[in-house]
């Protein structure tokens, strides 16, 4: 058990309310705390209820890029017309969703990219030394690092794509190693790969974790430091007075706190818009499963011309991919689990695709310039984390870091300048 940490500076708040139990809600939890701030965290549904829980649990920071690309834009206009594209835009896509496609769009160009990848880079730097202080702070939950972690690819003219991102990554000041492999290399590595794999790229230093257990483990330690975590409990209304913002839950009476925080994934719009967050958040929608895997590969499995990440957990392989512009609240569709097990069938050798267990969808929060949305709002108690696309899990802890020390300093530390949530 870690010691008990500081009492907070007389001008820091004493007591913050978090919305939102997901990796960035219960990250920015736990540092507040580090902090000695006390905190109450709310989440409609309960702990990694959102997209914390299936999706690929890679931690990455060496990957973790913008959305918006001319690539991913060529896979946008495409999936307009098929529905089993690794991204997917249904064709009565809402006025919300064209806005947003249109921003994106916009934003997908190579100069754009570049821009904010170097916004990136700083806080991806800080991504797994955040990790490291939630261990060495009582979170129990390992995250073991990657003893392989292969893209693979059919043929080395699909991997060139790859190749020049990360030239590009080098170019925007983050660095990564890696090796480049035949297929006969890379099924030496990683024998899951089966004989259509006839190239590859073997990335280092990188880690991994099961999402939903880690989340657990955070949000124990939460608790165990003198958190209360209110599950099922939605909250309706934010409001801002002098005295404080008081916390509207369900109808009864509200709570008031010293200044709240605001990560509700894919829903953060609708609490964050009137203190002046205008940016649109759009569901992502990840889908996933687990299927038993003859080897279990010793890291991930990333098939990055079809979309496709392959995470072992436990004695299984998740499986997990698409990218689905689409509302939140829209129930699972089978159509986006079968395309995933037939884009990853002929790639992977000894797993049983269709013995499928867990299948799941979750919402990830994407914004139109790629850039998630962390700090101070138009009203000085209430802070905004989200909209981190694909990175969530992976730039969870170090948003929470950074964001409690904005909160309790009331500085802003320069990794968050990029991501001023009223640009």
């Amino acid at each position: 058990m870690a010691a008990r940490p500081p009492s907070p500076a007389p001008s820091a708040p004493s007591r913050v309310a978090v919305v939102g139990a997901g990796m960035v809600g219960l990250s920015t939890a736990w540092f507040l705390q580090e902090r000695g701030v006390g905190v109450t965290v709310y989440d409609r549904e309960g702990v990694a209820a959102g997209s914390s829980w299936g999706n690929a649990g890679w931690l990455t920071p060496g990957l973790a890029t913008p959305l918006p690309e001319p690539a991913v834009l060529t896979y946008g206009v495409r999936a307009v017309l098929s529905p089993s594209s690794p991204v997917y835009v249904p064709p009565s896509a809402d006025p919300k969703l064209l806005r947003f496609l249109a921003g994106f769009a916009r934003n997908s160009t190579a100069s754009q990219w570049l821009r904010s990848m170097r916004a990136l880079v700083p806080i991806n730097s800080l991504a797994l030394p955040s990790f490291d202080l939630l261990a060495a702070g009582g979170v129990e939950a390992r995250t073991p690092e990657a003893k392989s972690f292969i893209a693979a690819y059919r043929t080395a003219t699909e991997r060139e794509v790859l190749l020049e991102e990360l030239e590009q990554i080098h170019s925007a000041g983050q660095t990564m190693e890696f090796d480049v492999l035949d297929g006969n290399e890379a099924r030496g590595v990683e024998p899951s790969l089966s004989d259509e794999i006839g190239a590859a790229i073997r990335l280092h230093g990188q880690r991994y974790i099961d999402p939903g257990h880690y989340v657990h483990a955070l949000a124990d330690a939460v608790r165990a430091r003198g958190g209360v975590i209110h599950d099922g409990t939605e909250v309706t209304d934010v409001r801002d007075a002098a005295a404080g913002v008081t916390i509207d839950v369900g109808g009864g009476d509200g709570e008031r706190f010293d200044a709240v925080v605001l990560a509700t994934g894919a829903w953060l719009g609708r609490l964050a818009r009137r203190f002046g967050v205008r940016s649109l958040v759009q569901a992502g929608r990840g889908y996933s499963f687990s299927v038993p895997v003859e080897h279990v590969p010793s890291g991930p499995v990333y098939f990055p011309a079809q979309r496709v990440a392959c995470t072992p957990l436990g004695d299984r392989l998740r499986v997990a991919g698409m990218m689905e512009f689409r509302k939140p609240e829209a129930p699972l569709d089978a159509r986006r689990v079968r395309a995933i097990a037939e884009a990853a069938r002929p790639l992977l050798r000894g797993a049983d695709l269709d013995a499928r267990r867990d299948e799941w969808v979750g919402s990830r929060p994407c914004t139109t310039d790629g850039l998630p949305l962390i700090g101070a709002t138009r009203s000085p108690r209430v802070f905004a984390a989200g909209g981190h696309g694909m990175w969530g899990i992976t730039l969870g802890p170090a948003t929470g870091r950074l964001l409690a020390e904005t909160i309790v300093t009331g500085e802003l530390p320069a990794q968050l300048t990029p991501f001023d949530p009223l640009r």
